[in-house]
């Protein structure tokens, strides 16, 4: 008897802190901007920039939306970075090469990602508003070519003879983060997305991988969501 009760009290307690942990107020409305930083090992490629988000809570646990984010950076291409038909192309330069030259070409980085979906919510906890979040969009991306010396130049000549490429692909991924609730309307949002590419299809070797971070404040209006 003893331990049945005090196994009753033990649920008892703890649905009364379950409950007095349930966020009180979900806004219909919620968006968010702030910094976003996206990278893309495979080309050593860093760029930094913001990121916009907004969406419709449905549920308490489910909201559609979308989000826009902007990027600009810089890396250097090499030539296996490349597609083999474009390295073989290239082979045509290297009688040029002085003894010991090494070909590799700088670039300036600037793109756009652009993301509709669900977006799952666990908000179980007062504190911190939990979720996670299928990646599906576009990214549209920018290459300038910055060549630094006549062999480089006569090499963007022949594979981007306007000395720059850019491309717009869908991409898919996942994506998930917290939001560290200050209160029932401001909110402060850790976000990480990680998606797949397959940018300048036929320029570069294969496709690749991208992480994008984001943090800022996320800000919640419109009447509570049973």
């Amino acid at each position: 008897m003893r331990a049945f009760l005090c196994g009753v009290l033990l649920i008892l307690t703890c649905a009364s802190t379950a409950c007095l942990a349930q966020q009180d107020y979900v806004g219909r409305y919620d968006a968010f901007t702030g910094f976003s930083y996206l990278s893309s090992p495979k080309l050593n490629l860093d760029e930094r920039g913001f990121n916009g988000e907004f969406g419709v809570n449905v549920t308490r646990w489910l909201a559609i939306g979308g989000d826009f984010s902007g990027f600009s950076g810089h890396s250097t291409l090499y030539p296996n970075d490349l597609a083999t038909s474009v390295q073989q192309q290239l082979s045509a330069f290297a009688p040029l090469f002085p003894p010991g030259y090494a070909l590799y070409v700088p670039f300036n980085s600037t793109t756009f990602t652009y993301t509709a979906g669900p977006q799952f919510n666990y908000r179980g906890w007062k504190p911190v508003t939990f979720f996670i979040r299928p990646g599906l969009g576009a990214m549209h991306e920018t290459a300038r070519l910055k060549p630094a010396d006549p062999i480089q130049s006569a090499v963007v000549g022949a594979i981007a003879p306007s000395g720059s490429k850019s491309d717009t692909v869908v991409f898919y991924g996942v994506g998930g983060g917290i939001d560290l609730n200050t209160s029932d309307h401001v909110g402060i949002r850790l976000a990480a997305d990680f998606v797949r590419t397959d940018l300048f299809h036929g320029l570069l070797k294969e496709p690749r991988n991208s992480v994008r971070l984001s943090i800022g404040p996320t800000f919640r209006w419109g009447r509570n969501v049973r």
